[in-house]
């Protein structure tokens, strides 16, 4: 039996049981009884990229009738740096309408979602996009999730080397049990009586917590760095990258009612050469690894670590394991988190399309079709596909000879970039999944934000802000998957149509913000930003975003540290 001292969590003790992630997973997808799985697979699905999910809308009629919930599964497929292949976007698309909803989910991780996979389906799921050498391993569960990075390959001469930075970090940190290849891949669904693997970086009982990296290259911060536990930020001279500046210890999950969870930037801990980067990113992942709290797993994220046992003892135990220390940081300079969208051109001719995505969702509906306007797009494609971390899409790469055609095809399906016609703060906005299918979700987000914004929009225009950017966030829970706390508006689910109102965060992400109301109905919101709105509209200083106009004027204060989230 387990090795882990009794004090751990559950889940501790179902890893070190699990023999490297099999667990009793192959039993629980022959079982044709329930469209569940064994309770304890529920923990390890995590790690090959899924999520347990389900209908909660028809939660009380399937009770009625006497049948269990329906069940179904997300797949988080891995997408280092957001950029997939036309070939590979076709696939997951196909895979959408065989054996998903219909939709394609893009994340605030630069990753696809696939929602309502049925468990007798799950296999030939994962099989259809590893195909198309994609995985889903490490999408999930105590371990580092799939890597960012900037998604605008015309923005800087150095994006390729910080994507292949990206890659790499991706690669050195991806589980190396083969338990993945053996349960989905090889169709061999018999236990294995004794586990071989190694896991050199994680050993048996991986993380404590999901553990996550991103990079960016500034100006621009659409990864949202502070909010990761590592985030690197590019550093060029002379068009040459020749390193990154290292920040620790960001994550944005709390729990409501208990102060001493809280979101928390990351700190700026020194500048690393770019050929050492991955081990930086190795010997911080084994400090997690080897530090972190395994009793309690809302306080197992990186971010409690550190305030738990100081930064200074941290970073010289970094020191320690690598033999050197890190440099001193060197200057850069944020000015966004947002994407630019629109067509954008490049020195070499090719020409990239960013397309407004709401809420991350691929779909079809009447007179839009987006879905199939991407499909009939990656039929001739020759270039990429990039997801932004703002849940938008750019068609990367695009010949000049197919540029014409590209727009025609989105225009024939009602699809064509419209984005400027949209206000600013819409263009902007994230929400996370929440209901219905997410287990934690208190409140609606995506299905309710774009009803919430044309009310907003309405606010807006009359002020004259249609084109003023407005960091805008909704979730369904504080646990911060749209990152809420680094929205200069959140709004968190406390209870079906309430949420408490944050204002304040900076506009290039570093700075929280802090809680201005709370359970707030849809009236109370549109009550309370009305005359922050007409306020900012009329005396805010030149250049100055929303967030720092609501500091500056003492409607909340300023928040940079996540000690003094609740103060």
């Amino acid at each position: 039996m387990s090795s882990i001292p009794s004090n751990h969590s559950e889940v501790e003790h179902v890893k070190i049981a699990s023999r490297y992630l099999r667990g009793t997973l192959a039993d629980s997808l022959r079982n044709g009884i329930t469209g569940a799985l064994n309770p304890d697979d529920t923990h390890l699905i995590k790690f090959h990229g899924s999520y347990q999910q389900t209908d909660r809308d028809l939660e009380s009629e399937r009770k009625r009738q006497k049948l269990e919930p329906l069940y179904s599964f997300m797949i988080r497929v891995r997408v280092p740096g957001g950029v997939a292949s036309a070939r590979q976007w076709a696939r997951m698309n196909e895979l959408s309408d065989s054996y998903g909803n219909g939709t394609l989910k893009l994340t605030t991780r630069q990753t696809f979602q696939l929602h309502g996979i049925l468990k007798r389906n799950l296999p030939a799921a994962i099989q259809g996009f590893n195909e198309v050498t994609m995985d889903s391993i490490a999408g999930c569960g105590d371990v580092n999730r799939n890597v960012m990075c900037n998604t605008n390959p015309h923005e800087s001469a150095v994006h390729q080397q910080v994507y292949d930075t990206a890659v790499a970090i991706s690669a050195h940190l991806t589980p190396r049990t083969s338990a993945y290849r053996e349960i989905w891949l090889d169709g061999n669904l018999q236990e294995t009586t004794e586990a071989v693997d190694d896991e050199p970086v994680y050993g048996k009982t991986y993380l404590p917590r999901k553990f996550k990296i991103a990079l960016a290259v500034p100006p621009h911060n659409d990864t949202d760095i502070y909010a990761n536990d590592i985030g690197l930020i590019a550093i060029e001279e002379d068009g040459q990258l020749v390193g990154y500046n290292v920040a620790i210890g960001g994550g944005l999950g709390m729990t409501f009612g208990m102060p001493e969870t809280y979101p928390r930037l990351a700190d700026l801990i020194g500048f690393v050469a770019a050929d050492d980067v991955v081990e930086v990113c190795e010997k911080l992942v084994t400090i997690q690894r080897d530090w972190g709290n395994r009793e309690n797993r809302k306080f197992s994220r990186f971010k409690y670590t550190i305030d738990r046992v100081g930064l200074p003892a941290v970073v010289a135990e970094m020191h320690q394991r690598l033999g050197y220390a890190l440099a001193p940081a060197r200057p850069y300079r944020f000015t966004s988190s947002s994407d630019s969208f629109g067509w954008s051109g490049a020195p070499d001719g090719l020409s990239h399309l960013t397309l407004f995505v709401e809420g991350g969702r691929v779909l079809d509906r009447p007179g839009y079709g987006l879905k199939s306007a991407l499909a009939e797009i990656a039929s001739f494609h020759t270039g990429d596909f990039r997801l932004t971390g703002n849940q938008n899409l750019i068609i990367g790469n695009i010949e000049p000879a197919h540029r014409l055609r590209v727009q025609e095809v989105l225009e024939k399906h009602g699809a064509a970039p419209k984005a400027e016609q949209l206000t600013a703060i819409r263009r902007d906005a994230l929400a996370c999944v929440a209901l219905n299918t997410c287990s934690l979700a208190f409140a609606e987000a995506e299905r309710y934000l774009p009803t919430l914004l044309d009310k907003l929009d309405t606010v807006i225009r009359a002020h004259g802000l249609a084109e003023d950017s407005i960091l805008i966030r909704m979730t369904g829970c504080p646990n911060g998957c749209a990152r809420p706390y680094l929205g200069e508006i959140a709004l968190i689910g406390r209870s079906l149509g309430r949420y408490n109102l944050y204002l304040g965060a900076s506009h290039h992400g570093d700075r929280l913000n802090k809680l201005y109301r709370e359970m707030l109905d849809e009236d109370g919101i549109l009550r309370e930003l009305t005359p922050l709105i007409a306020a900012y509209a009329t005396d805010r200083e030149t250049g100055e975003s929303f967030g720092d106009f609501v500091v500056r004027t003492g409607v909340v204060k300023a928040t940079v540290v996540g000690l003094d989230f609740h103060a």
